[in-house]
Parts: structure tokens; sequence; C-alpha cells
């Protein structure tokens, strides 16, 4: 060191400063210095370096006790900032040794562990004791031993203590001396308790694999595989219960190189359960440290119900619910695609409607009106085996498309059609005689796109009507007589509207558990003066070609609102009237400021009008959601009407300001006469219960529909059960009549 080589220096300067005094002396005094000379010099030099050298040797010292003054409190300063705590006992000299950070630890003061050294185990908590028995065992056996109990402070705080004890024994085995490492672990073990909770709690499945192996998996994920405990899991391949290739794709993934930071990874496939079943899995993937390990952890939950009710929105969407034929959207689609996928080949479009349906389902009833449509479904097919695509497109009115056909081959489709109608159709012993009126159209002659080649299919079969029906007619345009009866029913529907030929009837909808009326849907008639009754599924899709709906549609508003401010004036108050809306009604851009200034006109609130649209409106999603709200900022209910029978989505109805979905009558109809035994209306109900709609049943007609809709939370109904639709006059009569309102 720099100042020990400086004492050294002046120690030096001293000797020689000493004998340099002496030899002068010696010059003035001779005679008395020269007998002691040669002893004195040596003696005083070895005085003067021990008396230095002890100098040195204190300085040192003092330097050596500053440094470890200067360790010791470094050390302390370490131990008073962690949650640590020494306790160092010398059994041979009974010397006991602790640190201040116990009071920390323990909230005692540091005398009260001098005072009672039993202290840190009297504090234990009660349900903690059993570690002492065990932690003594391995003491004896001169183990080191870790232990981790609870502790109560004087506050009540309960505290969470790793306890690391060390055993000294002598050569002679004795135990001469202990010491133990106390550390506070609350912290860590609440976030371990915390986290074992959420995940042992935790609805979804969490596990861990490692080398393909599952190290670790929750509840959740047993009951999700079907094992009663994780002993059946822990160690299985995850091959086990995940197609290979699937936990190749995930494990890929997950270890890629080109991975972010705790990227993770979005994957749905199907797990295979204990009992072999199949169930659809959603889960996210991600790798983590596990055991000093590179693992996978998964986070999944069962979808299977999800994936059935998208596979059941997807059918209803593409798929006719009576028949299982492809539906309008379907047919749609497929012949846009056959046209542009093969637009030099010659296709053919059929359009045919059942002749007399209407008379047999009006009078024996819509039940039997849908086994013969499903029957004649099965006769369609069989017709026109692999040589197009049959579709329902509503009511009786079926459409075929023929690919790659020339006019011959579409004739001879046509027969087979007709011979497939030669025989009966036998329902609950009794037989129908249903034919069919058949209309033709050819790619490209009479049309290039899907619209013009359905459009004139139908004009060729109100052809085949005007012909006796049970015909076929091809589409020309020098035919006479082409659309005659179309033109007809058009020059009446224009003069019915003049001529004020038009009624509302109203149905009443009916609280199903309590039988109150809660509802009544306007419903219109119209009986021609010289043809008779005129069914709104003949006109109303007229009025809808020609624009008329819009007039139309004006006027029953009028009509409808004008008398429920009538019946509310008579005291009943407790219903809004509700009121079928048309696709082409929200195309007038006048349609909102009519309905605001009719109520305020005729002096109805806003809350007694309910507008019903259909699933068709979604088509063309942002316009109709602006008007759907705009609507909805006047007060008015909204409900779509038909639900199921159009295209439908979860995703778009959750987003609109929908009040009430209605459930067509052929899924209500299934309740009885289909094999699924009402399993699509159970499906509707739940989906519109979880999307927080009122469900309305249509189309009742038994009490074992109306005890399935019950049992399945739908509430409200509607049909002949309770009541066909009602004049104005009778409707009134009925509200004053029985108020449990049994059936009709």
């Amino acid at each position: 060191m720099v100042i020990k080589g400086n004492l050294y220096r002046v120690l030096l300067i001293l000797i020689f400063c000493l004998l340099f005094s002496l030899e002068a002396a010696d010059l003035l005094l001779p005679n008395f210095f020269h007998s002691i000379k040669m002893t004195s010099y040596l003696t005083i030099a070895i005085y003067i370096v021990a008396i230095f050298t002890l100098f040195l040797l204190t300085k040192e010292f003092d330097y050596k006790a500053d440094e470890l003054h200067k360790s010791q409190q470094k050390m302390k300063n370490i131990f008073d900032t962690l949650d640590v705590a020494i306790w160092s006992h010398d059994l041979k000299t009974d010397t006991l040794l602790i640190t201040p950070g116990i009071e920390k630890l323990y909230g005692f003061k540091l005398e009260a562990f001098y005072e009672n050294t039993d202290l840190w185990k009297e504090v234990i908590y009660p349900e903690d004791l059993y570690v002492l028995e065990e932690r003594a065992k391995k003491i004896a056996m001169g183990e080191n031993v870790t232990s981790q109990y609870r502790i109560v402070r004087p506050d009540g705080e309960v505290r969470w203590i790793q306890d690391s004890g060390i055993p000294t024994f002598d050569s002679k085995g004795e135990f001469v001396d202990f010491s133990s490492v106390l550390f506070d672990i609350t912290d860590r073990k609440e976030s371990e308790g915390l986290y074992q909770s959420l995940v042992e709690m935790s609805p979804d499945i969490i596990a861990v694999v490692y080398d393909g192996k599952i190290e670790y998996i929750n509840e959740a994920g047993c009951k999700l595989i079907g094992a009663e405990n994780q002993e059946q899991l822990i160690g299985q391949s995850a091959k086990n219960f995940v197609a290979p290739q699937i936990t190749d794709l995930i494990k890929n993934k997950v270890f890629s190189p080109n991975k972010a930071e705790n990227e993770r990874y979005n994957f749905e496939f199907q797990v295979r359960r204990i009992n072999g079943e199949s169930i659809d899995v959603e889960m996210a993937a991600r790798s983590i440290l596990y055991v000093g390990r590179f693992a996978i952890q998964v986070v999944g939950r069962d979808i299977t119900q999800r994936k059935k009710s998208e596979q059941t929105i997807k059918f209803m969407a593409y798929f006719d619910s009576l028949t299982g034929l492809p539906n309008r959207n379907q047919f749609r689609n497929h012949l846009n695609e056959v046209l542009h996928q093969q637009k030099n080949n010659m296709h053919a479009v059929i359009f045919l409607d059942l002749d007399r349906f209407k008379i047999i389902n009006d009078t024996k009833g819509h039940s039997v009106g849908d086994i013969i449509l499903q029957r004649v479904a099965d006769r369609l097919e069989t017709a026109v085996q692999n040589d197009g695509l049959v579709s329902r497109q509503g009511g009786d009115e079926f459409i075929i498309v023929l690919e790659d056909v020339d006019k011959e081959n579409a004739s001879l489709v046509a027969k087979r059609i007709l011979n497939e109608f030669s025989n009966p159709i036998e329902v609950n012993n009794e037989e129908f005689y249903v034919t069919p009126s058949i209309g033709i159209s050819i790619y490209p002659t009479d049309g290039s796109d899907e619209e013009t080649l359905i459009k004139n299919a139908d004009t060729a079969m109100y052809q085949a009507k005007e012909r006796g029906k049970n015909n076929y007619q091809f589409y020309s345009n020098n035919l006479y007589g082409i659309s005659t009866w179309k033109m007809k029913l058009e020059n009446w529907l224009r003069r019915a509207m003049e001529q004020n030929q038009m009624t509302l009837h109203y149905q009443p909808q009916i609280d199903l558990n309590s039988g109150k009326i809660v509802g009544v849907e306007a419903l219109i008639r119209w009986y021609h003066p010289e043809y008779g009754y005129i069914a709104p599924s003949e006109f109303i899709p007229l009025a809808e070609e020609t624009g008329l709906i819009v007039p139309l549609g004006k006027w029953i508003l009028r009509e409808a609102c004008e008398q429920r401010k009538a019946w509310k004036d008579a005291g009943f108050s407790d219903f809004p009237i509700a009121v079928n809306v048309s696709v082409r009604q929200f195309q007038d851009e006048q349609i909102i400021p009519f309905i605001s200034d009719l109520l305020e006109e005729v002096g109805l609130e806003t809350n007694y009008l309910e507008l019903e649209i259909t699933e068709s409106l979604m088509q063309n999603l942002e316009n109709s959601t602006i008007i759907l709200n705009q609507l909805k900022s006047l007060g008015v209910l909204l409900s779509v009407d038909d639900f199921g029978t159009g295209y439908s989505s979860l995703s778009y109805l959750k987003h609109l300001p929908i009040d009430k979905i209605k459930i067509d009558k052929s899924f209500v109809d299934d309740i009885i006469y289909h094999s699924n035994q009402g399993m699509m209306v159970k499906t509707i109900i739940d989906m519109g219960v979880n999307l927080k709609f009122t469900v309305i049943a249509e189309g009742i007609e038994t009490e074992e529909q109306v005890k399935f809709l019950t049992e399945n939370a739908c509430q409200i109904g509607q049909g002949h059960y309770y009541s066909k639709p009602l004049s104005a006059d009778k409707l009134e009569k009925f509200l004053n009549e029985d108020k449990d309102h049994t059936p009709s």
C-alpha cells in the first residue's frame, strides 16, 4: 500500500538522522561516547525500529477494523432491505445470535425472541404445525431442511415464511450448532395461489405439453376430455386426443424461429374424448418455461355447440328447412356460378308451381300441406336425378337448373317431372292429386343473367297454367297471352286499391304462459267481386315486382295505426300492432318521415307500432342498418318475420336494434311432423334468448306444439290454436270475451 511505503521511508530517515547525531556528539565528546558508541548505536536503532513497527501495526489494525465495520454495515443494510433473518444457535456455549431482520418478518421485537426462544414456533399458523415434526426428523438425521409455513403476526396478518435450516455435527456426531435463514415469501405464495385458483377454477381448458406429452391439465380440461381426474391424463401423449397433424402444426408454429416473443397462435380443431366422441375446440397456444424447460401452454374451450349453431344458421341461410332442398339464396348463387364458369354452354331454368295446392292447404291445414310439399320435393329429385339442382323458392314454387342441356333434353326432364305426378300423394290414408305447371327458359337465348332467366321461366309457367295446367311451356317472345294472368292480376290489384276492395284482419299474439293478448298482427285480405278470394301469396309478390307494394304498404300502415288508436281509445292499451314491411318499402326514401308523420297525425304513440321485416333485408345490411336505427330512434318496435327461412347471421342480428324474432310456421310444424322433433325450433329459441330477443312462434295449431314451446322458453305464440285472423269487430269481441284465451 502507498501509506505503508511512505512509513518505511520515514523510518529510514529517522534512523539515519539518529546515527548522524551520534557521530556529531562523538566528535564533541569523544571520551564519553567512545565507550558506549558501538553498543548504543545498535540498541537505539532496534528501539526505534520496534517503536515504529508497533506504530505501523496499530495503524494496520485500525484500517482492518474500519474495513470490517464497513463490510458489516453493508451486510446489515442488505439484510435490512430484504425480508430475511438469520438465526444461529451455538449449542456448545448455548449462544444465540438473531439478526434484527426477524422483527420485520414476525412483527415482534428482537428482544422477545431472546426472552422466549420458542416464540417462532408459537406463532405458526395452527394448520401448518405438522411442518415442525417433519422438520425435526430431517434435522435429527443431519439433513439440511427447507420448510414453508404460515405465521400470525401480532396485528393478525398472516404471512408465509420459508425457513432453511442447516444443522452442524462434530466429529463425534454430536449436534453442536444450528443455523436458519428465514425469508418472507408471502407475495410469491399469494401470486402462486391466485394463479392456481384462476387455472383450476377456469371454465376453459388449460394444459401444458412438453415433448408431446401432457405435463399438466386443469379440472376443466379433464372434464372436456372425459377423464375423472388429472392422473388419467398426466404423462399421456397429446396425440391420443388430437390428430398428429394438428399437434405437429401447433408445435411448429409455437417453436418457429421466426415467431415474436410471447406470440400466441389460435387454432380450431377436433378433440377425441376418452369415450371416443369428437368435440370441436378453439385453442390459443404459446411457448412457456415450465420447470426450467420450454413447453407449450394451451388455453381453450369447447365450441361444439357454437359450431352446431353456426351449421344451423348456415343451413337456414342456404337450405329450405321443410324439404331440405337448397333455398332461393343457394339456388341463385349456384346459377350465377354455372353462368360464369360455363358461358359457352346451354343451360335451362325450370320454374314449377303446384296446381290446386292452395285449395288443399286451405281446406286440410298447413300440416297436411307441408307433408305434401316434402313428398313433392322427393319426387322432383327423383325426376331430375343428377341432371340438375332442385330448389324450393317458397310456398309451392320450385326452381330447377339443368346444366349443359339443350331444349330437347330440358323437355325430357320436364316430361319425367309430369310423369312423377301422375300418381296421387297419400297423406294420413287420404289421396291428393297435385300436378305441376312448368315454365322453362334457355340460356343464352332467353336471358344471359339469373334474374332474367328466372323471370322468363316464371312467365312461361303462367302460360302453362293458362293452357290447362299440368304441362310445360318454353318461354317465347312470340307466344300469345304471355303473362295474361299476371297482367290481369296487376290491373285488378290497381283497381282494388282504388275501390277499397282490401281489408285488414287481425290475428292475436298470446303470452304462452298467461294466455293474455300481448300483440296483434295486421294481415291484408282481398276479396275480388268476380274472382273471389285472392290469397296474399298470389298478389303480394306481384305487388313487390310492380312497385305497387309501396302505396299498398302505406295504406296498410295507416289502416292498422287508425284501428290501433281506436282500440286504445276503447280501453285496450296493453299491446302493439304488428305490420309487415317489405324490402321494396325500405327502398322508399320517404318511409321514415311517412311513419313519423302518420303516427303524429293519427295520435298514436310510437311504442304501439311494431314493424315486421324479412331476413332478406339483411342482404343490404349497410342501408338496412341505417333505416332500422332511424326507426328505432322513433320508438317503434322491430321484429324479424319468418326467422330461419331466409338469410340470417347472428353476427349481423346482434348488432341490429331488433326487439323480436318470429319462428316461421314451417319450423313450428316440425315439432310434430318432422323427425328432428322440433330441434330447429329449440335452436332458434336458444339463439333468440341468448341475443335477448323476444321469441314469437307463429302457425301454432295443436296443444302439443304449445307444450313444446313453453317447455323451451318461447314467450309468445300465434296461430289457429288460439284464433284465426279476425275482422276488427270480431277481434274487439275477442278482447272483451274470455280473458284466458282458451283455444278457438
